[in-house]
């Protein structure tokens, strides 16, 4: 392989072109668990967490039964502030 590498092909074997992930790397969203987790503390009784990381299902949810009479909204928020595996809508983990 020559150096610098020609246009189209990959600058070292096995890895990816730039600017995309590496294999297996996490795709990460534009959403913040922290923003996330805080909404669901406060206005978790209206969903607001849920519909701010696009779970509008479950945002719904949340709106029709008062977050579950608070205890939903509330575990909801502490789980979105001390979990590193949540997710929106597309799968994509919360940025920290």
């Amino acid at each position: 392989m020559s150096y610098p590498p020609q246009p189209g092909q990959q600058p070292y074997p096995g890895q990816p072109y730039p600017g995309q992930p590496y294999p297996g790397q996490p795709e990460y969203s534009d959403k913040s668990k922290i923003v996330a987790g805080i909404l669901q503390l406060f206005l978790g009784g209206f969903g607001i967490g849920r519909f701010y990381t696009g779970h509008i299902g479950m945002g719904i949810a949340q709106l029709l039964t008062c977050g579950g009479f608070g205890f939903w909204a509330l575990i909801d928020g502490i789980m979105f502030l001390v979990s590193n595996d949540r997710t929106d809508a597309q799968g994509r983990l919360l940025r920290g």
